[in-house]
């Protein structure tokens, strides 16, 4: 690879990491222990701009999700099993432990989001209202940023949303308040609540905001990543032509150039962090909304044997992620960037990997060998919009509107460039593929993989197995697990779609024991609030 573009992705990846120091370095237990009027008054303009670089997350949901999904099996090694959060997470157990991508920092940094955002907005009341540009603009992105933050906490800790359901369910506290008074537990209300007010506040916040005050656009809520956030919003609330609304004001009159360039990923070194700086750069139009954050997930889904005691391993590729065939091909040689690359390492060891978010370090003591890791995490992509919208049509019945999305989306990053899908070829390969844990005269283990599983959706319902219908959102959930691998999507679909996971101890890279079955309609799928706020009062998820 040219090495003056690769030193130009590297300076610009640690550019976009400094330029958010100072908010990294404050730790949430700090950014609590004063309430913010002590620390900071907002009264000029500049200061409520600067505010709401806090307003977006330096934790990502990534790890969590992506281990509690079935995008990993478990391996008897010693890689990672050590650390008592790392199996807790790995089995679906209540984690007791604080650690760097855990609960307990997705559940106080997405607070703090909140609360900066409340910041901003106070700050613009006392400045007299959103009297100008700025001001308007500033109204909008912390307004849009509380709904984030409050939606990615209700679908971490929360079930999935159903209408019907959701007035019954716990919810999350909704942050309006710039701090919390010492000894107050805050309810949690139901579900519905939170839904609720994400929705008032992005319908109001959408549109407010503007591009022009942004120093770094894709480190903030521009309007395209707005309207991807919203289009993922309603489609998770189960309001489709709004999901398909915002979707096309994102993607706008030609997807093609708004989606991924997997030609020119594909030219970039798979050895190093080449492809994943280039899967993250603010350059590619599909990157809509980044995030510098602190993680590992650089080095637990990249080739580093560290956390490999729960890993995609060789067994899930060939059967239900980029080995196995699908509609389109079959191997990794059906990607045009290869797909996955397999690290084998003795019996008990091999993962394969796709090269998504990059490992980074900060050094604060360059002699000493300290310091940070991070990664950048892209929040909201063109291509996960597009397959949003491609569900929200198949919700809607209009088949052939999907397909349209789901032909791009397969010509672009598959070499299958000659076939056509329809909801005919869809259903006619779909319906011929057997389900995930099937007991067939070949294997009675009960824990063989395929690309479908059974689905108990929830908010809304799906025709009879094999039918149009349900083949239609069997292709649509394959692509997605494609596109979104090692960056935590996958769970939500589980959720949403009311997925059985078994959880397998493999020997020799094949199914060996069943370890723990993670039901349909599993309590487990809201992860449990931190212990700290446990501690503290808060209600806990049932169990």
């Amino acid at each position: 690879m040219n090495t003056d573009i690769y030193n130009k992705i590297i300076k610009g990846a640690l550019a976009s990491l400094l330029l958010f120091a100072p908010c990294f370095l404050t730790s949430c237990d700090e950014f609590l222990d004063e309430m913010p009027d002590n620390r900071t008054t907002i009264d000029n303009e500049k200061k409520v701009k600067d505010i709401l670089t806090g307003a977006y997350p330096d934790h990502e949901y990534a790890v969590v999700c992506e281990y509690s999904s079935d995008n990993v099996d478990e391996f008897n090694n010693t890689n990672g099993s050590s650390n008592r959060w790392f199996m807790q997470m790995g089995h679906w157990e209540d984690i007791t432990e604080t650690f760097n991508e855990g609960p307990n920092n997705l559940w106080t940094n997405h607070y703090d989001m909140a609360v900066a955002a409340n910041m901003a907005l106070e700050g613009i009341e006392k400045l007299g209202g959103p009297i100008d540009n700025l001001l308007t603009e500033c109204k909008g992105e912390a307004l849009v940023c509380r709904a984030y933050a409050h939606f990615m906490l209700a679908n971490i800790f929360c079930k999935a949303y159903d209408p019907a359901t959701a007035g019954d369910i716990l919810g999350v506290y909704y942050q309006y308040n710039t701090g919390t008074e010492v000894g107050v537990i805050n309810p949690r209300g139901n579900l519905q609540e939170v839904y609720d007010k994400i929705e008032e506040d992005l319908l109001e916040g959408l549109p407010l905001l503007g591009d022009s005050h942004y120093d770094h656009p894709k480190y903030h809520f521009n309007k395209k990543a707005a309207y991807a956030f919203a289009s993922r919003f309603f489609l998770y609330a189960g309001k489709w032509e709004e999901c398909i609304k915002y979707a096309n004001l994102c993607l706008g009159e030609a997807p093609k150039t708004m989606i991924r360039d997997w030609v020119t990923y594909a030219t970039y070194a798979t050895s190093g962090t080449a492809r994943p700086l280039n899967y993250v750069s603010t350059d590619n139009n599909c990157n809509l909304l980044v995030s510098a954050c602190y993680s590992r997930l650089g080095t637990m889904f990249l080739n580093y044997n560290s956390y490999k005691h729960f890993a995609h391993g060789q067994y899930i590729n060939a059967n239900e992620t980029f080995g196995a065939q699908h509609i389109w091909g079959k191997g990794s040689s059906a990607y045009i960037d290869g797909g996955t690359s397999y690290y084998p390492s003795g019996n008990d060891l091999g993962y394969c990997v796709a090269r998504r978010c990059p490992y980074l370090f900060e050094y604060t003591d360059p002699v000493a060998g300290t310091g940070y890791t991070r990664t950048i995490f892209p929040a909201f992509t063109a291509d996960d919009c597009l397959l949003e919208r491609a569900e929200a049509y198949i919700h809607l019945k209009q088949y052939n509107k999907a397909c349209e999305d789901m032909n791009l989306w397969m010509h672009n990053y598959t070499k299958n460039d000659t076939l056509i899908l329809t909801p005919d070829t869809i259903q006619r390969f779909y319906s011929k593929v057997g389900y995930c844990y099937e007991i067939t005269e070949e294997d009675q283990t009960g824990m063989v993989s395929t690309i479908k599983k059974h689905l108990h959706p929830v908010g809304f319902t799906i025709e009879a197995e094999g039918s149009v219908d349900e083949c239609m959102y069997q292709c649509l959930l394959d692509m997605r697990r494609i596109e979104t691998i090692h960056r935590g999507l996958r769970w939500f679909d589980i959720k949403r779609f009311g997925m059985e996971i078994k959880r397998r101890m493999m020997e020799n890279h094949v199914p060996g024991t069943l370890v723990d079955i993670l039901k349909s309609d599993d309590e487990r799928k809201a992860i449990q609030v931190p212990q700290q706020a446990r501690d503290a009062g808060v209600t806990p998820n049932p169990r």
